[in-house]
């Protein structure tokens, strides 16, 4: 069964009502579990994983060792995007470790997860821990989730509504200003990691603290030491303007534009992780760039799934949505934006039609 999130309210609104009715709905993901676990897809890779963190790394090595050779040129230019599709694919990696797809013991993916994420690209690995498992546990629910919290952007009518600040000024074109405004993502990274030192959630804040410290440190004295001011300045706005729109990119697919849920709605697990996703169908291309989260219904229902994995799973769920009436939504790379972006302008109109009253 296909769901299109470009049906009518309604109709969206009442595929949720349906799932959060079902008779017996509960015992639907066991079923589906042990199908997975049958198949072995839950069974971890470690071969695969040695290759992909080697890749990585090696990338990441790459990288900054053609920035050294080249010295203070424009060329530089071309390293700073390079780099910024390594960092967005360093960035993969951290959400792998955070979801213990790499290793089984919390303690080796908590270290690896720091090293690749404060130490890498400067993005806290638990100020970014707690905000996904957050997301994870309500996905697109309107007061749980923090990834549809309004703030920059309103994700619904209701949102648009009642928004003020940055979100009432932006609200009503959103759609337009969304590709532009993830140019400043990874800038927002950096400052919602430092803000985070903060937090009471924070644990070991001053291992945190000190790896973003060197992260920043050894990235800027690079860029200043190398090369002159103009240049530097120039590096940094093309490395972190790109690894923001393509990490945003890769995440934007996913859910903006599905059924969102409010109050006290609850669904069963399985229609709560599917119902508010989409996968994006395309080849190994595809699966590489997005880190696998195209699967993204797969990944939330089994999120410590390896990602290479995910794809063999894809067949079982959406045989089993099919076979259990839950609506299972794919679509492709670009129609995912269009979507996304429809979504957006269509929860706007009420900031626009207040501008005109």
């Amino acid at each position: 069964m296909t769901f299109s999130p470009d049906a009518p309210a309604g109709t969206r609104r009442s595929a949720v009502d349906a799932g959060a009715s079902h008779p017996g709905a509960g015992s639907d993901f066991a079923g589906l579990s042990r199908r997975i676990a049958e198949a072995g897809l839950l069974q971890r890779r470690p071969g695969y994983y040695a290759v992909r963190l080697a890749l990585v790394t090696g990338s990441f090595a790459a990288g900054w060792g053609a920035f050294f050779a080249l010295g203070d040129t424009w060329w530089q230019l071309a390293v700073a995007a390079f780099l910024a599709l390594v960092f967005g694919q360093v960035a993969l990696v951290a959400h792998d470790l955070a979801h213990r797809q790499v290793f089984r013991r919390r303690r080796h993916s908590e270290i690896g997860g720091r090293l690749f994420g404060n130490l890498g690209i400067g993005m806290s690995y638990g100020w970014w821990m707690n905000k996904h498992t957050r997301h994870h546990a309500h996905p697109n629910h309107e007061e749980l989730d923090p990834d549809v919290a309004p703030d920059i952007l309103v994700w619904s009518a209701e949102q648009a509504r009642a928004s003020r600040g940055p979100a009432r000024l932006l609200g009503g074109h959103q759609a337009l200003l969304f590709f532009p405004l993830l140019t400043l993502e990874g800038f927002n990274l950096h400052v919602a990691s430092v803000r985070a030192l903060r937090s009471p959630f924070m644990k070991n804040r001053l291992l945190e603290g000190v790896l973003l410290l060197l992260h920043m440190a050894a990235f800027l004295s690079a860029l200043f030491l190398v090369l002159s001011p103009g240049k530097a300045v120039a590096f940094l706005a093309v490395n972190q303007c790109l690894f923001g729109v393509y990490l945003g990119c890769t995440f934007a697919p996913n859910h903006k534009g599905m059924p969102t849920l409010t109050g006290e709605q609850r669904l069963d697990f399985l229609r709560r992780q599917v119902l508010t996703s989409r996968n994006v169908r395309g080849g190994r291309f595809t699966d590489v760039m997005l880190g696998g989260l195209n699967y993204q219904i797969e990944h939330h229902l089994f999120p410590s799934m390896p990602t290479v994995h995910l794809r063999r799973a894809q067949v079982i769920v959406r045989r089993y949505c099919a076979e259990t009436g839950v609506p299972y939504h794919e679509t492709g790379l670009i129609q995912s934006y269009r979507e996304a972006l429809t979504h957006l302008h269509r929860v706007g109109a009420p900031i626009r039609q207040q501008r005109r009253a």
